[in-house]
């Protein structure tokens, strides 16, 4: 073990973990917002409920968030201080917008939402949950904006050795943004459909033994149409806006691309596209492969021809380009393939599970059709969906962070050159295990809690004592 190593997996484990809840809580504020205007426009006290109920796990999602998003920042000054010193000009700027616009603006909103009910209008209190899920979104475009540059610097110029932002716009324009965001997002959307009826079917499961009165059926039901609805829309919004991302970086980091793909050579034309194998990454091979011919060329031109460009040739560019040394270290500009190649094809395969399961399921559950509530298997294969955008979203993490290896700021500061120069092995052999005993303690936290929420039953979420009992910790009654 040696400190880059150790750095990088902190900052691996920190990211990731704090990435289960972003999307969580931009993807389940959205279907609350979606779900109480449906109760403000036509009257019907379901999707009330619906949102009271979803509402109070959306509220443990965002809380966790925050605390893992405090964890994930202290990385910078602790394991980074020498990207910290390159990039801060850079990236203060976005972050200072996050925290004192959209982050407070999140806050101050959910706020409002969680403790006016019935007390305001219900349009206004909708519009409390509106600004909330816009909040979360442009919460994560100032946080993409940083990401963006690091994969696409632009607008800086370089100063004493650091970047200094040379025009803030630039940093908005980048096309890099566009994708990223939009990729984002349509996942977050497709997950917070996910979470409603994936929760959904695991309440139905439990309702075979424990019978529920109809109309708590009834709200479990509309839930669960309500969740596929939304799951595939932003599953096809995603895999399409996924698709455009690739498309981009065929040309601003064909190495990325090539990797995805296990290319090591230049390929014929047509492309084929291998559906598995396994990268040999001394042999400079992909093995045990089986492909699709010209699906690859289809893919990346949007036409049944045109070679893609190989990691050996792009190789051979970046080192012409910037050199076989930086800062004295010998460079090797080959991303790790294997984890490229499968973190890809499992974020599609997540995409296209998630469509295939809610397009299934709102055929099965269409009006006068009940097979689908009556058969275990259904709503067990429904209800273990809710955990596979979870594994879609970290992967396609792996894929954008991996890929620009081995760049922290993609061709300007490498990986090594970003560590910080005073931290030792054991320091972060420490702050590893307590890190990750800590995130053991917020998952069983976070997932005790959920449960205790779903226990209620959503036909009475909406009784004024109970709601005394549960908004207000301080009370009297609640102790």
């Amino acid at each position: 073990m040696d400190i880059v190593s150790l750095a990088r997996f902190q900052f691996a484990m920190t990211t990731v973990y704090h990435f289960f809840f972003v999307p969580f809580s931009i993807g389940t504020a959205f279907a609350i917002s979606i779900m109480e205007t449906i109760y403000v426009r036509t009257k019907n006290e379901v999707y009330k409920k619906m949102a009271r109920y979803w509402g109070n796990i959306f509220l443990l999602s965002f809380a966790v968030g925050v605390v893992t998003g405090l964890i994930q920042e202290f990385q910078f000054g602790m394991n980074w201080s020498d990207y910290s010193r390159f990039m801060g000009d850079i990236f203060g700027a976005p972050l200072a917008f996050e925290a004192l616009l959209a982050f407070f603006m999140e806050s101050t909103f959910i706020g409002l939402w969680t403790f006016t009910w019935d007390r305001v209008k219900p349009g206004l209190h909708a519009l409390f949950i509106w600004l909330t899920s816009i909040g979360s979104m442009v919460s994560a475009l100032w946080i993409l904006t940083a990401n963006s540059f690091m994969q696409n610097p632009v607008g800086y110029t370089i100063k004493d050795g650091r970047a200094e932002m040379t025009n803030f716009f630039a940093l908005l324009k980048n096309p890099q943004l566009g994708f990223e965001y939009g990729h984002v997002i349509m996942a977050a959307l497709m997950m917070g459909g996910v979470i409603v009826f994936g929760l959904t079917a695991f309440q139905l499961l439990k309702a075979k033994k424990n019978p529920v009165s109809k109309e708590t059926m009834g709200i479990y039901k509309t839930s669960m149409r309500f969740g596929m609805w939304l799951a595939l829309i932003f599953s096809v919004l995603t895999i399409g806006m996924g698709h455009l991302q690739m498309q981009y970086l065929i040309k601003e980091q064909p190495m990325k691309f090539a990797a995805t793909e296990a290319i090591y050579k230049n390929t014929k034309d047509p492309a084929s596209l291998a559906l598995i194998g396994f990268a040999d990454q001394k042999e400079h091979k992909l093995k045990g492969s089986i492909e699709i011919p010209g699906l690859l060329s289809f893919m990346s031109y949007d036409k049944f021809s045109g070679s893609v460009k190989g990691m050996d040739t792009v190789n051979k560019e970046l080192t012409k380009k910037y050199g076989k040394y930086i800062a004295g270290e010998k460079m090797n500009y080959y991303p790790p393939v294997n984890t490229l190649f499968w973190s890809f094809r499992i974020m599609v395969g997540v995409g296209m599970w998630v469509a295939l399961v809610s397009l299934v399921g709102l055929i099965w559950t269409r009006k006068k059709k009940e097979g689908f509530y009556q058969h275990k298997w259904t709503l067990w294969v429904t209800g273990l969906t809710l955990f596979v955008p979870f594994i879609g979203n970290s992967a396609g993490w792996f894929v954008t962070e991996f890929g620009r290896y081995p760049w922290t700021v993609y061709g300007l500061f490498t990986i090594k050159q970003s560590v910080s120069p005073n931290v030792s092995v054991a320091s972060l052999l420490t702050s590893n295990i307590v890190y990750f005993l800590l995130f053991t303690f917020l998952a069983a936290v976070m997932i005790s809690l959920v449960v205790r929420e779903l226990r209620k039953d959503p036909a009475n979420i909406d009784n004024p004592q109970l709601l005394e009992k549960f908004l207000d910790p301080f009370d009297k009654g609640a102790f």
